[in-house]
C-alpha cells in the first residue's frame, strides 16, 4: 500500500474511534450529572484510620491506580498520583481520592528518581506503592534504593525483578523450588528454533518475547509448523537476537488463569484469582487452592515484598504450571472495589490473607463490552450476561468524574496526539488507559 493510502486509513481509523467516543459523550455527562448531584444527599463513608499516612501510587493512566487510591482513600489516607507526562491528562487525577497529582519523567529517564525522591520529599510521603508498567518495574526497583532512606517501597529489589521479568530465569527459579513450569529453552537465534529437535521433546512449543512486546505477546502460533522450511521461516519472522532474547516454551493445553498477590516478607495479605479472558478486561474470582499453594510456594522461601501477578494454565489433569510471573500489580486487583481491608494488606504486616468479598461482582470495562456486544453477533447474550451480572471497573457513584473524563479527556488527547503525527495503532485499552501501539510502551 502506498504511504498516502496508509496514512488516510490511519486518519480514518483514528477519526472513527473519536467520532464513536463524541457520540457517547451526552449520555456520559447526563450520568456524571446525576452522580455528582446523588453525592448532595449521600455522602460515601470514609474511615477514620488509626495511623494516617500520605501513599504515592504511580501508573496513574491506569484503572488498578485508580482502584488502589479509592482504597487508600477510603481507609483514612491521602494520595498522591503520578504518572509519566505523556499521560498528564489521565482521568484518574480527577479523582475525589486523590489529593495530589504530579506528571514525572518516563521510568526510563536519568531524572526518573530524582523526581520521585523530591515528591516523597515535598510530599511527606510515607509509602511508595508502584503500579507499573512493564517498563517501569525494573526502574522502579532501582529508584527503591533512593526512596527507601524517606519512606517504604513496596516493591521488590532490582535483581528479583529483573530475575522474575526474565521469563526464562522465573521459570528455572520456579522449577528449582519444585513448582511446575511448561519445558522452556531460552533462544537467542533463530537458527536454534532450526536446529531443535522436536522429535525428541514434546511439542507443541510457543515462541515468547522476554522483553515485553506489546504486539508479538498475542501470537500464539505452534510449532514446529508442517515443513521445516515453514517453522524455520517463522521463527525468522521474530525479532530475537542475543540483545532481544526469547523463550521455546512447551504448550500446554487447559484453563487459563491469572493470579494477583500483596506480599510482605514472604507473608501473601492479598491475593485474587481470574480464569484469563481475552485482553485481560474480564474478572471474577475463580476458587483454585491449588493454584494458590503454588503461589505460597514461590513467595514464601523468597521472602518477597511487593505486588507479584502469576498466569497459569490448569492442564486436564489437575495439574498447574506457571507460565510467566509480572512483578507488578495486575488489573485483577479492580475486584477489590468495595473492600474495606485492601489499603491494611499494603500497609500493615502481619494481615489474615485478603481476596475479594463474597458478594463482589466481576469487573469489566464497559466500552470493551460494547464493542464486543457491536462486533460479536453470536456472543451476544453472553456480553449482556458480563454486564448485568458485573461492575464497571472505573465508574463509581461517589467518584464519577474519572468515568467520564478517561473516556472523554485522557483517550481522546491521546487520539489526537496519533493523528496529528499520522502514527498508527493496534487498539484502545481503557483498562490501562492507553493507545497500544507497535513498540509502544
Amino acid at each position: 500500500m502506498r504511504a498516502s493510502g496508509w496514512r488516510l486509513l490511519v486518519a480514518a481509523k483514528t477519526l472513527g474511534v473519536l467520532g464513536l467516543l463524541l457520540l457517547a459523550l451526552p449520555f456520559n455527562l447526563v450520568l456524571t450529572a446525576v452522580a455528582v448531584l446523588r453525592l448532595e444527599f449521600v455522602h460515601p463513608p470514609r474511615a477514620v484510620a488509626a495511623r494516617p499516612r500520605t501513599v504515592m501510587v504511580s501508573g496513574g493512566k491506569m484503572t488498578k491506580a485508580l482502584q488502589l487510591a479509592r482504597s487508600f482513600h477510603a481507609a483514612g489516607h491521602r494520595v498522591i498520583l503520578i504518572e509519566s507526562a505523556k499521560y498528564r491528562f489521565t482521568g484518574h487525577r480527577f479523582s475525589r481520592a486523590v489529593d495530589r497529582f504530579y506528571p514525572v519523567p518516563k521510568p526510563q529517564s536519568p531524572q526518573y528518581a530524582d523526581a520521585l525522591l523530591a515528591i516523597v520529599g515535598y510530599e511527606g510521603v510515607d509509602v511508595y506503592v508502584p503500579v507499573c508498567s512493564p517498563v517501569a518495574s525494573y526502574y522502579d526497583a532501582v529508584a527503591k534504593s533512593r526512596l527507601e532512606p524517606y519512606c517504604e517501597v513496596m516493591h521488590a529489589d532490582a535483581e528479583i525483578v529483573a530475575m522474575l521479568d526474565d521469563k526464562y530465569s522465573f521459570a528455572a527459579l520456579a522449577d528449582s523450588l519444585g513448582l511446575t513450569v511448561p519445558d522452556t529453552h531460552i533462544i537467542f537465534n533463530p537458527s536454534q528454533v532450526e536446529q531443535f529437535d522436536f522429535t525428541a521433546a514434546a511439542p507443541p512449543y510457543i515462541l515468547k518475547s522476554i522483553p515485553y512486546d506489546p504486539v508479538h505477546r498475542l501470537d500464539l502460533t505452534t510449532l514446529p509448523r508442517p515443513s521445516q522450511a515453514e517453522t524455520a521461516a517463522f521463527a525468522r519472522s521474530k525479532p530475537i537476537s542475543p540483545a532481544t532474547p526469547w523463550i521455546m516454551q512447551g504448550l500446554v493445553r487447559g484453563r487459563e488463569y491469572c493470579t494477583h498477590a500483596t506480599v510482605r516478607n514472604g507473608h501473601v495479605q492479598l491475593y485474587c484469582c481470574c480464569e484469563s479472558s481475552a485482553f485481560q478486561v474480564n474478572y471474577e474470582m475463580a476458587d483454585k487452592p491449588e493454584i494458590e499453594a503454588w503461589v505460597r510456594g514461590f513467595v514464601e522461601p523468597l521472602k518477597l515484598t511487593g505486588q507479584v501477578s502469576f498466569d497459569f494454565i490448569q492442564a486436564d489433569d489437575g495439574w498447574v504450571y506457571a507460565i510467566e510471573c509480572n512483578p507488578r500489580t495486575h488489573s485483577a486487583i479492580t475486584m477489590f472495589y468495595n473492600h474495606p481491608g485492601l489499603a491494611r494488606a499494603y500497609l500493615d504486616d502481619d494481615v489474615p490473607v485478603i481476596e475479594p468479598l463474597p458478594g463482589s461482582r466481576p469487573t469489566y470495562w464497559i466500552y470493551h463490552e460494547v464493542w464486543r456486544l457491536l462486533t460479536e453477533r453470536g456472543n451476544r447474550r453472553a456480553r449482556l450476561r458480563v454486564i448485568a451480572r458485573g461492575k464497571d471497573a472505573i465508574f463509581d457513584w461517589a467518584d464519577p468524574l474519572p468515568f467520564l473524563l478517561v473516556h472523554h479527556l485522557q483517550i481522546p488527547w491521546l487520539l489526537a496526539g496519533n493523528l496529528l503525527r499520522l502514527k498508527d495503532w493496534i487498539r484502545v485499552d481503557f483498562n490501562i488507559g492507553k493507545l497500544v501501539e507497535p513498540a509502544g510502551d
